[in-house]
């Protein structure tokens, strides 16, 4: 009992380790397991369409139905894996693959992101290289602030602290 309550524990915080549940419906399944296993392999390198980033194959929604049953059309009408991909992509676009092909109007599509950390990255050395300098060298003092200070310093070497002198919070003058 308690490996079985381990189990589940495990599943539960670890949904990775669960199976990926499939939305495909008992009427979609094709009768021929060769082209099943193909349908279920196209399924889950389409895109649904309305879905973010679900493969038609566990997308509950009605267009991946529609999309899974015309995969089976296309198989059950002697297309191959590529004829039926060329055909959705032509339909809807390269969107419609999980995985789009590099080519010259997806490129931003793959590198976009790198480049967008890229700069970023070259942003934030250039604010800190320009902010650093800056921050750690303290400013000048003008002639006026040194002669002040020059005279503060004398006037703090001449005297000598002794007993019995005012301590200026105003307790000198209470006994």
């Amino acid at each position: 009992m308690k490996r079985l309550g381990f189990l589940l524990l495990v599943l539960l915080a670890f949904p990775v380790l669960a199976l990926p549940a499939a939305a495909l419906e008992p009427d979609e399944v094709l009768a021929d397991r060769v082209l099943e296993q193909r349908a279920r392999d196209l399924s889950q390198e389409i895109r649904c369409v309305v879905c973010q980033n679900e493969s038609i194959d566990s997308s509950n929604a009605e267009i991946a139905k529609e999309l899974r049953l015309l995969v089976r059309e296309r198989l059950t009408a002697g297309d191959s894996d590529a004829q039926v991909l060329d055909y959705l992509v032509a339909r809807y676009g390269d969107f419609v693959l999980l995985r789009p092909p590099m080519k010259s109007s997806t490129y931003l599509l793959w590198f976009g992101p790198a480049i967008v950390l890229l700069l970023g990255l070259i942003g934030v050395f250039f604010f800190f290289r320009r902010q650093t300098p800056a921050s750690l060298t303290p400013a000048a003092l003008s002639a006026e602030e040194e002669k002040r200070l020059s005279r503060l310093l004398e006037d703090s070497e001449g005297a000598a602290p002794h007993q019995g002198a005012p301590r200026g919070d105003g307790e000198a003058g209470r006994s």
